[in-house]
């Protein structure tokens, strides 16, 4: 099983960290950030593929911003990707 780490930009989270296996999210782990919601998130990424996240996610805003905690998300797995 790989382990990713991603630094997200312009959300109050720190760190993202994926275990990934044959493009199948097997765990999410949000350092920093709305502690309940991310784990739900976590919670919701499991066994799904990297492409079907990256597709629901992209996109996502907060307030104001160009850019949210999901939409990171799907940042660090298009990275992760490639």
């Amino acid at each position: 099983m790989g382990k990713y780490s991603y630094t997200p930009k312009g959300v109050c989270s720190r760190q993202f960290n994926f275990e990934i296996e044959n493009g199948i999210i097997q765990n999410f782990e949000a350092v920093g950030g709305c502690n309940g919601n991310l784990k739900g998130i976590g919670c919701l990424l499991k066994g799904r593929s990297v492409d079907e996240v990256i597709d629901a996610l992209t996109g996502v805003t907060c307030g104001n911003k160009p850019t949210s905690c999901p939409d990171q998300i799907a940042c660090a797995l298009k990275a992760y990707r490639g």
